[in-house]
């Protein structure tokens, strides 16, 4: 089933004093659990109840994250100011605008 291709994660919350299951693809569920694993296996069985509920219902189920592929482009909107700054910086480092962007996003 495409569930087990979506991408989960476990994590504390120091709120609930408990693990949390999560999925990227569902921000809106979460299970908690005593344990990390107790906190994986019901969210992934939430996920499947959930997808089960959708597809009886007619809705569209979004596709996982990992089957997707990517072009490694997107367009980002920053203010005028700091366009200008990096269009200065670039040459000065003897870089493309695209490579000294690239290289802060991943700073």
């Amino acid at each position: 089933m495409a569930q087990d291709h979506f991408t989960y994660r476990v994590t504390w919350s120091p709120e609930d004093g408990e693990h949390v299951g999560l999925c990227a693809e569902f921000p809106s569920l979460s299970w908690l659990d005593t344990t990390p694993e107790g906190a994986l296996a019901g969210i992934r069985q939430l996920v499947i109840d959930v997808v089960r509920e959708m597809t009886a219902n007619g809705e569209k189920v979004p596709g996982p994250i990992a089957n997707r592929t990517y072009s490694g482009e997107f367009k980002v909107g920053i203010p005028p100011q700091i366009h200008r700054a990096l269009v200065l910086q670039a040459p000065e480092e003897g870089v493309s605008l695209n490579r000294l962007a690239s290289a802060k996003l991943c700073a």
